[in-house]
């Protein structure tokens, strides 16, 4: 097996010898003389939910100093499928605003960020959390990761069932050490170590991070085939048959490297009932964690694996290891990406708003007072949160007689007027957090976008596209945080100022995009998009996306970045 071989990575080893994710912690947050860890707890501490990183904008001021970096702590939760209470997002706002930058920030995969949090912080942010029925385990590392689901339950009746195999998905995959307990929670030490014993992670754990996604058609909202393993629900005459189970999707690449290259998952089959459904997305884990990549992080990740075994051999073993076969895979249908901004009413009768949240950074600005807002609603009691793929903001659950009150506070913040007046195109765009605090930005994003976007929509107006939903995404590196590869608009930044333009993807996540010009700065990006824009609105047929005509117009000769198992060894069925 590729993963047992004497070969190992520096993290491979690491993690062999961290005594169950223990590492020297204690001796780490002991050292008043640094704000950083230990270097081995680097590669441990992703585990527990946290990055280490520093303000890369005041390197110079305080290299000239000579005072060390001004570190600080990335904090992510684990919110299976997005979901909170308001009383959890309330004690959320408040540790964010005693304890870090003060900003929450969505992330593309349905949870909160908190960024600047100084290492004295640490415990008590996370002890905080744990009081109010929140964790940061297992967000970050080489695990099972925060568990996408379809966020609004107005797309179907059976949004709870399916939401179910999400939480319970999340807590079978959860690591078994105790040591995030005893380290920041102050809890009692395991004297007994057989009770850590970890039958899937054993003392490896998964050679590289690990995604799963439950999406429910015929709405992707989570670029469900973007993840390590995604399930696909499949719903005939109002019930639940069961899943279509994909493998192989992740959006990282490097630039210049051919051989580390962004895919989308491929369906092996169909899969019905929960027990047959549950072990089948446990044994895909085994079998990536015994023949992942554990010498080379650059190619660990299941897409890989797929793409060096083959999808004929994941089913076979997945068919043994399970113990039962894996089904032919049931058509389906995706029809859209997106969220449903305003209100909505689902099948009980509840209401649900769903919030225009800028790149999900929910804080109070010059636009609006958002983060007072939401903190005002948390404090009635009557609506839950939900954060959703697309870094926006679900106020769901509201009864009928509660609708009024939540109305009346969404008014008086115009946070309605903010969402109804965001364009199309804002409304689809994502960022990732790059400069200043991601140690990997080669290019700014979340920054940035907002500006560069205030250019490009008069462009759209100039050729009457305004209200075309093209879907476009930034990153400040090529390692995809905000999914730029299956965007219809790719900009991936190469440097200060410069950006890799990407078209050609679909609207509804089934197809990568392409590279169309490299390392173009603002004026040029504007300049090609001014062009494709006019193109498409000249020559476009009815009904045809922006990505869809890009990519029949200029990119069918331009070869895919290496998804071929995408598209051909198991073609992904429809429904006719």
């Amino acid at each position: 097996m590729a993963g047992n071989n004497d070969n190992l990575s520096s993290t491979e080893r690491i993690k062999m010898a961290s005594d169950s994710l223990r590492g020297t912690f204690v001796e780490s947050l002991a050292n008043e003389i640094t704000g950083s860890i230990n270097e081995d707890d680097y590669a441990l501490v992703r585990f527990h939910g946290m990055y280490v990183q520093d303000d890369r904008d005041r390197r110079d001021e305080r290299a000239a100093k000579k005072l060390e970096r001004l570190y600080s702590f990335m904090i992510r939760l684990r919110l299976t499928g997005g979901v909170i209470s308001p009383e959890q997002y309330i004690t959320l706002h408040n540790i964010a605003g005693e304890n870090s930058t003060g900003v929450l920030k969505i992330t593309t995969r349905q949870t909160i960020q908190l960024h600047g949090v100084l290492k004295s912080k640490v415990k008590p942010t996370l002890k905080a959390f744990n009081q109010a029925g929140l964790t940061t385990l297992a967000t970050c590392g080489d695990v099972n990761r925060n568990v996408l689901c379809s966020s609004h339950p107005k797309q179907s009746p059976l949004h709870t069932e399916i939401y179910d195999y999400a939480k319970e998905i999340a807590t079978r995959m959860l690591p078994k050490t105790n040591a995030y307990y005893e380290i920041w929670l102050d809890g009692e030490k395991l004297l007994d170590k057989e009770l850590e014993k970890d039958p899937l992670y054993q003392n490896r754990y998964m050679p590289r991070k690990f995604k799963v996604g439950i999406a429910i058609p015929p709405n992707n909202d989570i670029d469900v085939l973007g993840n390590d393993l995604a399930l696909i629900a499949i719903i005939e005459n109002n019930e639940l048959k069961g899943f279509n189970i994909a493998i192989g999707g992740g959006m990282s690449a490097t630039h210049g490297n051919p051989d580390h290259y962004a895919r989308l998952a491929s369906v092996l089959g169909f899969v019905s009932g929960k027990e047959k459904t549950l072990k089948a997305v446990y044994e895909v884990a085994t079998i990536q964690r015994d023949y992942g990549n554990r010498s080379d992080r650059k190619v660990a990740r299941l897409k890989y694996t797929a793409d060096r075994l083959g999808l004929q051999f994941w089913k076979e073993e997945l068919e043994r290891r399970c113990g039962f076969e894996i089904e032919e895979a049931r058509p389906y249908q995706f029809e859209s990406r997106k969220d449903f901004y305003g209100w909505e009413q689902d099948h009980e009768g509840l209401w649900y708003f769903t919030v225009y949240v800028e790149n999900g950074r929910i804080l109070d600005d010059e636009k609006v007072a958002l983060k007072s807002a939401l903190l005002e609603v948390a404090e009635t009691g009557k609506a839950t949160f939900t954060f959703t793929c697309n870094q926006n903001l679900i106020l769901g659950n509201i009864q009928q007689q509660d609708k009024a009150v939540i109305q009346e506070i969404l008014d008086r913040y115009k946070i309605i007027t903010h969402t109804d007046n965001a364009s199309a195109l804002r409304k689809n765009a994502m960022a990732c957090v790059a400069l200043n605090t991601c140690p990997l930005a080669l290019a700014e994003a979340q920054r940035y976008m907002p500006l560069l976007l205030d250019k490009v929509e008069p462009l759209l107006i100039k050729h009457g596209l305004e209200t075309d939903e093209i879907i476009m995404r930034m990153t400040g590196c090529p390692n995809g945080c905000a999914r730029p590869y299956a965007a219809e608009i790719g900009l991936v930044g190469t440097a200060v100022g410069k950006y890799n333009l990407q078209i050609g993807g679909d609207r509804i996540g089934e197809r990568l995009n392409k590279l169309y010009k490299e390392s173009l700065n603002e004026d040029e990006i504007l300049t090609e998009l001014d062009y494709l824009f006019g193109t498409y609105r000249s020559e476009r047929k009815d009904g045809e996306t922006f990505g869809d005509f890009a990519h029949k117009k200029w990119l069918n000769s331009v070869p895919l970045m290496r998804t071929a198992s995408s598209f051909s060894e198991i073609n992904l069925p429809k429904s006719t």
